[in-house]
C-alpha cells in the first residue's frame, strides 16, 4: 500500500492550510504551524466566532465543498474532500454548518433527488441556514431497520404521516426529518419503504427528549400523528426508499475515512496523561492495555486508508470495509473507556459539575437540575456503551463480514412456531 499522497494533492493541502491560517483568529496556531491548544475562545469572543464562522465557510465554498459547481460546491474530488477534512481536523476547525444537512441528506438530494428538490433545498444546506434530522430508528426497528412500521398514506397533494421515531438526534432543533415511511404494507419489507423530506414545525410532530444521566438531550423520540408532508417531497422515487437510505448510510460511514481514528487518539493521550499523572503508568498490566489501545488506534488509521483506497478504485467490496472498520472503532471504545476507569480508580466515581466541584454518584447536581454533573471522559464512557448499537450493531457488521468478506453462509432467518 502507498501511503503517500500524489503532489498535486499536497499542493491543494498547502491552499487548504493557508486558508485557514488565514481565516482563524490569531493565536490559534503556535509558531510551528499546529494547533495552540493553550489557545481557547470563550465568552463573547466565542460567541462572535461562532456567528462568523459559517459566514467565512460558506464564502469560502469549504460547506459542502465536494458539491458540483452548479449546486454551490467547489467540485472537489474524492481525494480532495479528504484532505479538506484532514486539515480542518488537524486545525481542529468547525467544519460545517449542519451535520445532517451537509453530510447526509444533502448528498442523498444530489444523488436522487429532482431538480425542483435541490434548488428548494440545497441553498438552505449551504448557507447553515436549514437545520435537519435523521427519522430512520424505532422501538422495534433499530438494527432490523426494514421492520419499521412508521407509514404514510397518500391524501391528495400530501402524505399523511403516523408513528414514531427514537433516537433522533437534534429533532428538537431541526426544520426537517429525513424520514423512511412504510407507503405499501403489502410490499415485502425492504420494498414498501420511502424516503421523505418532512417539515418538523407543524402540529402533527412532537418531539419528546430524552434525558441522559448529566441531564443533556441530545437524542429525542419523534410522534407523527396526522403530520403532513407535500406530495413531492418523496425523495428517489415511492417504495424506493431502502436503496436511498443505504446512500446516505454510505455517506455517514465513509465521510471521516482518514480523519476517524483521530478523536480516539487524542482521548488515548488523554487516558495516558491521567496514567502518568497517578503513577498507574509504572503498572505493567497497564501499560501493556495501553500499548494494545496504541496499537488498535494505528490500525483504525490503516484501515482508513484502505476505505479511502477503496472508493477511489470503486472497489464493491468499501461497503465490507466500512462494516469491518465500524466493527472494530466501537468495540475498542467501549475497552478502552472502560481501561480509562480502571486507572481513575476512585475518581473515576466521582462526578465533576461545570463549576470544577465535585459530588459523589447518587447525590444529583449542584445546580439543583435533574441529573449528575459528568466529566467530557465520563461522558465519551457513557456514549460508548451505545456504539455498538447505532449505525448497525456490532452482530449485524459481523454478519456483513462474514458473508460478503469470507463468504459464509447467510444467517438463518427464525423460523415461526
Amino acid at each position: 500500500m502507498d501511503l503517500t499522497y500524489p503532489p498535486e494533492a499536497e499542493a491543494f493541502r498547502a491552499d487548504v492550510r493557508a486558508w485557514l491560517t488565514e481565516n482563524l483568529p490569531e493565536g490559534w496556531f503556535s509558531a510551528d504551524g499546529e494547533r495552540n491548544h493553550d489557545f481557547s475562545l470563550s465568552g463573547e469572543d466565542r460567541e462572535q466566532f461562532n456567528k462568523e464562522w459559517t459566514t467565512k465557510l460558506f464564502e469560502g465554498g469549504w460547506i459542502c465543498s465536494s458539491w458540483p459547481q452548479e449546486y454551490g460546491g467547489k467540485g472537489l474530488s474524492t481525494m480532495e474532500g479528504v484532505i479538506v477534512s484532514e486539515e480542518f481536523d488537524r486545525a481542529d476547525a468547525p467544519m460545517r454548518g449542519d451535520f445532517f444537512g451537509d453530510t447526509l441528506v444533502g448528498p442523498t438530494i444530489l444523488r436522487w433527488g429532482t431538480e425542483e428538490q435541490k434548488k428548494q433545498f440545497l441553498p438552505g444546506i449551504l448557507e447553515g441556514s436549514t437545520s435537519w434530522c435523521q427519522g430512520f430508528s424505532e422501538p422495534g426497528s433499530g438494527s432490523d431497520l426494514a421492520s419499521l412500521q412508521c407509514k404514510a398514506e397518500l391524501d391528495g397533494e400530501e402524505w399523511v404521516i403516523n408513528g414514531q421515531k427514537v433516537w433522533t438526534t437534534q429533532a428538537q432543533n431541526s426544520d426537517y426529518c429525513f424520514l423512511l415511511t412504510r407507503t405499501d404494507p403489502e410490499a415485502s419489507l425492504h420494498a414498501g419503504i420511502t424516503y421523505m423530506l418532512v417539515p418538523m414545525n407543524q402540529a402533527g410532530v412532537e418531539v419528546r427528549p430524552i434525558r441522559q444521566i448529566d441531564s443533556s438531550a441530545e437524542f429525542n423520540e419523534v410522534f407523527f400523528t396526522d403530520a403532513r408532508c407535500p406530495k413531492n417531497n418523496i425523495v428517489g422515487g415511492l417504495n424506493n426508499g431502502w436503496k436511498v437510505a443505504m446512500t446516505t448510510l454510505g455517506f455517514e460511514r465513509g465521510t471521516s475515512a482518514t480523519t476517524g481514528h483521530r478523536r480516539f487518539e487524542r482521548e488515548l493521550n488523554s487516558i495516558v496523561e491521567v496514567a502518568r499523572e497517578n503513577g498507574k503508568i509504572n503498572d505493567p498490566q497497564i501499560r501493556q492495555r495501553l500499548a494494545w489501545a496504541h496499537s488498535k488506534v494505528a490500525i483504525m488509521r490503516i484501515n482508513g486508508l484502505r476505505s479511502l483506497a477503496s472508493v477511489l478504485n470503486k472497489d464493491m467490496k468499501s461497503a465490507a470495509i466500512g462494516a469491518l472498520n465500524k466493527m472494530n472503532w466501537s468495540e475498542y471504545h467501549k475497552a478502552v473507556m472502560e481501561l480509562y476507569l480502571e486507572i481513575e480508580g476512585m475518581n473515576g466515581q466521582l462526578l465533576t459539575g461545570t463549576d470544577g466541584a465535585q459530588s459523589v454518584a447518587g447525590v444529583g447536581r449542584r445546580d439543583g437540575t435533574p441529573g449528575y454533573p459528568v466529566s467530557p471522559m465520563q461522558a465519551a464512557f457513557f456514549f460508548s456503551r451505545s456504539e455498538t448499537i447505532w449505525g448497525g450493531t456490532a452482530e449485524i457488521q459481523r454478519n456483513i463480514v462474514g458473508e460478503r468478506v469470507l463468504g459464509l453462509p447467510k444467517e438463518p432467518k427464525a423460523t415461526k412456531g
